[in-house]
């Protein structure tokens, strides 16, 4: 066959395959994961696609491909710039999305502010904002009305990780400011992300510009917050104050205002909805199965009985653990992760050429049987502390995994012992019957309507 005709066929069949992923990118904006699901089962663990009919991507749920790409090769692997410049553009340079030398650094500098004993600290301040948030559930409960826990657990989370960076006391409006802009703007970065052909009318429609705007106005919020701590006397046991006083290890000095910003928004943005979206689908499951949250309780009171819970106690929450660990199999909320391949690379006879993207679906690989044996039923006792070394490695990475392992895995996880604690030594639950549950993927994972959930006082 003349090359000339090798060459049409090959150009007919890769126009053919980017068609196809245009159509795949229309119904990929508005929930990816049935999509995803169905082209695993077609096509295999791992296939090739156009990922917004533009950009030549491996999608896979295979472990060892996913290990490889963030651990054992992750020196060939960068955050994808289609997607990690627009972050940039609105969060700046921080852990989240720097590279290189520039993040070991940074890595190296803020790792031992979230030690687990460093976070003792802490303890008080989220045991604090819980019970404010216990507060306004009164009166719903008075109603026997009941609770979107989505929303419930945004504000927690959002008040936790606020008042653990600044545990100064800071304005309601700007803090309801800060909330407002970050989610208005991941919702504008996601259709950016997944609909790329229409980032020419995002600029010309001025709505680039509106959302730059919006991040410029929060920025300044906490850019004002980080000046005044700087002239400030007092002695503050909060993350920004750990971040102004870590000292680069060859020059000893500190970060600059911007860095400081950029570590911040980093912190607020990944801290509050990771969490609050873990938590509200753990409140679901748990809604759904009053044996588990028995079980849960029964661990609760042998470990706590009256008194209030400290942080040497979370060690010995083993169930609670669990319970949380299952449901971040089953809700993952960093349900996808992706990267960049700078040179041609092979893994297990799959090709990654440079310049691909390799999408790491989480989701689909914390759903797989062959792995998960009946993965989509919420069985905690998978996570008991011996099953879990028998774990085939890199099948579950709610955190992510290799050297860009989430930096504040242990915050949430302690968070997320502290709020199931607190609520279930107090409530039963229950769900409201009828609702439609259904998953909205975006950055994270979020329930798309909400969940409705009855909290119960327990009789004594």
């Amino acid at each position: 066959m003349p090359p000339q005709l090798i060459n049409q066929i090959i150009l007919k069949l890769d126009l053919n395959a980017r068609f196809k992923s245009i159509q795949f990118a229309l119904k990929f904006a508005k929930n990816p994961i049935p999509g995803m699901l169905a082209n695993f089962e077609r096509k295999g663990p791992t296939f090739n696609t156009y990922l917004g009919g533009i950009q030549p991507s491996l999608m896979t749920k295979d472990p060892e491909i996913i290990r490889h790409v963030l651990q054992k090769n992750h020196r060939n692997y960068i955050k994808t710039p289609m997607i990690f410049e627009k972050l940039r553009q609105f969060l700046g340079n921080g852990l989240l999305t720097s590279e290189g030398a520039y993040w070991l650094q940074q890595r190296r500098l803020i790792q031992p502010g979230f030690h687990r004993q460093r976070l003792t600290a802490l303890v008080e301040i989220m045991d604090q904002v819980i019970k404010e948030a216990d507060d306004k559930l009164q009166a719903s409960i008075q109603k026997g009305a009941p609770v979107d826990v989505y929303q419930m657990m945004m504000h927690l989370a959002f008040g936790i990780v606020s008042r653990s960076l600044f545990s100064t006391e800071v304005a309601a409006d700007k803090l309801d400011f800060l909330s407002y802009s970050l989610t208005t703007i991941q919702a504008f970065l996601v259709r950016q992300i997944r609909q790329p052909f229409l980032n020419p009318w995002f600029k010309l429609s001025g709505q680039l510009k509106k959302h730059i705007d919006l991040s410029k106005a929060a920025d300044e919020i906490i850019l004002d917050l980080i000046r005044r701590r700087r002239e400030a006397t007092g002695d503050y046991d909060d993350l920004l104050q750990m971040l102004l006083e870590a000292r680069y290890e060859d020059t000893g000095e500190g970060m600059t205002d911007q860095q400081l910003l950029e570590e911040v928004n980093i912190i607020m943005t990944a801290g509050h909805e990771t969490s609050a979206n873990a938590l509200s689908w753990i409140f679901y499951l748990l809604a759904q199965h009053p044996e588990i949250v028995h079980r849960l309780q029964k661990e609760l009171a042998m470990v706590l009985g009256d008194r209030p819970l400290s942080f040497a106690d979370l060690p010995q929450l083993v169930y609670t653990s669990q319970v949380i660990e299952e449901g971040m199999r089953l809700y993952p909320p960093a349900w996808v992760t992706d990267r960049m391949a700078i040179a041609d690379d092979e893994v297990n006879g799959v090709s990654i050429p440079k310049d691909y993207m390799a999408v790491l679906v989480i989701y689909a690989l914390h759903h797989d049987p062959k792995y998960w044996p009946e993965p989509e039923s919420f069985n905690p006792d998978r996570f008991d502390p011996e099953k879990k070394k028998q774990q085939v490695p890199y099948t579950y990475l709610p955190f992510g995994g290799g050297p860009r392992l989430c930096i504040g895995n242990n915050f949430a996880m302690m968070e997320m012992q502290m709020v199931l604690a607190y609520f279930l030594r107090k409530y039963g639950l229950s769900l409201v019957l009828g609702q439609q549950v259904e998953m909205l993927p975006l950055v994270t994972l979020r329930p798309k309507n909400g969940i409705q959930i009855y909290f119960q006082k327990k009789h004594i």
